[in-house]
């Protein structure tokens, strides 16, 4: 990020690659419990972009708005505002079969570039949330790149638990020739993604995931659960493979999240999997990207 072009105030106008970004309240509390402003946010985002934006990238974009940081007001965001700035790209879709809107038309933001992630962050959008496709550059919506399983746990377990199921879900995807890594989700557990050639639909890909999750839960019934009723999911681990609709969206790799204490969505690597294992905060995830790199490069 350059320095300010414009101060105003309260606000400043800063050039970020070439685009200028209006930033507001950068003292703003955003997480009470430590403290963190805005403006620390915004130095996190900016530290993590080139990891982030890839993750971002051709990925339409929810947004989990925090106006008034985690104790305040707080709501999802499809559509782009009417007051961003014309250089945010973005895309009319319809919103797929089995969304809530099914059917309505989008206005969807695509945050590609680091200009872009600025400005949804100063809007106090904390969670980025994406789907498993992408759109190619004349608007056509691509067949899914990667499945995801989400991972669960109904407490008491807890990520311990995570772990445990991690490493069978790795190993039943790797009997199909999927290799998959896992991402602690700075929420009660965790994802893991298998990258893929794009050639399958999306209602397959789901559908292969459903299998999955439930031959596991029928082979480690006391561990492992694969449907989403309450009752049944106590001290076990959910393999939610619902995330693969194409309606539904999950917390994007390296995005912060809106709990008490901030956290992230933090790419690990398969060596840490296993007791013991914690959520991350922002400032360890920058200093692993410092020093050993991207592991979903």
């Amino acid at each position: 990020m350059g320095g300010p072009v414009t101060p105003q105030g309260d606000v400043q106008v800063v050039d970020v690659g070439g685009r200028p970004v209006r930033l507001t309240h950068l003292d703003r509390v955003m997480y009470p419990s430590t403290g963190t402003t805005k403006g620390e946010v915004l130095h996190y985002v900016t530290q993590v972009a080139p990891a982030l934006l890839r993750q971002l990238r051709d990925r339409p974009v929810t947004r989990i708005r925090f106006t008034g940081g985690v104790d305040g007001e707080t709501f999802f965001e499809k559509n782009l505002p009417a007051s961003a700035p014309d250089w945010v790209r973005r895309q009319t879709l319809r919103a797929a079969p089995g969304a809530d809107d099914e059917g309505k038309e989008l206005t969807l933001p695509f945050l590609d570039d680091l200009a872009s992630l600025v400005w949804a962050t100063n809007q106090g959008a904390l969670e980025l949330h994406t789907p498993q496709w992408r759109v190619g550059p004349r608007g056509g919506v691509r067949h899914p790149d990667r499945l995801v399983i989400d991972l669960d746990p109904g407490p008491p377990a807890g990520l311990d638990a995570c772990a445990e199921v991690a490493l069978l879900v790795r190993e039943r995807l790797r009997a199909d020739g999927l290799a998959c890594l896992p991402v602690t989700s700075g929420s009660k557990g965790m994802q893991l993604y298998a990258p893929l050639p794009g050639r399958r639909r999306v209602m397959e890909v789901r559908a292969y995931a459903r299998d999955v999750a439930h031959e596991l839960a029928a082979a480690h019934p006391d561990l492992v659960v694969a449907i989403m009723r309450k009752e049944l999911r106590g001290g076990k681990v959910l393999l939610d493979w619902s995330q693969n609709h194409p309606a539904k969206t999950t917390i994007t790799p390296y995005s912060l999240r809106g709990r008490e204490r901030p956290s992230v969505a933090a790419p690990r690597r398969w060596d840490e999997i296993g007791p013991g294992l914690t959520q991350l905060g922002p400032d360890e995830v920058v200093r692993r990207l410092e020093e050993d790199g991207d592991p979903l490069a």
